[in-house]
């Protein structure tokens, strides 16, 4: 039963990583397109930029308690990207470079967007891979 926990519990959390990496995503996109301000732009990015952090953070440490470390190592590489970012202070977005760094925070964005459908994949499967096994164990007894 805590294994269900744990699945629904980090398939919410990538869920709602997805979503704000989406929303960061589409906030770019209409500051290349000019459907936005710079200004509201980065102000609304930098909102969502802590909690996507705090959510890698949650993941990670959840997939480590819960002994998946094959998902954890995974996760790994993103989680200290976010930490190097925010103790370097860069982790925010700039109003006055935002058009300089275009380009950058959208290809960091879908890497990141790219990353987090890995791990979904991945749970999913190991989920499917653990109830295969539980339904197997059921049918043997």
């Amino acid at each position: 039963m805590g294994e269900v926990f744990y699945w629904i519990f980090t398939f919410l959390l990538i869920l709602a990583l997805l979503g704000l990496l989406g929303y960061q995503l589409i906030m770019l996109v209409d500051l290349e397109f000019d459907y936005i301000n710079p200004y509201d732009s980065t102000s609304r990015i930098n909102q969502v930029i802590l909690p996507e952090f705090i959510i890698q953070g949650i993941f990670c440490v959840t997939n480590l308690l819960a002994g998946h470390w094959v998902i954890f190592l995974i996760g790994l590489p993103c989680m200290y990207y976010n930490v190097r970012l925010y103790i370097k202070k860069e982790h925010l977005a700039d109003v006055t470079e935002i058009y300089n760094k275009l380009n950058w925070e959208k290809k960091m964005r879908l890497f990141k967007v790219g990353h987090s459908v890995l791990l979904f994949v991945l749970s999913v499967l190991r989920m499917k891979t653990f109830y295969a096994f539980v339904s197997e164990i059921h049918l043997l007894s």
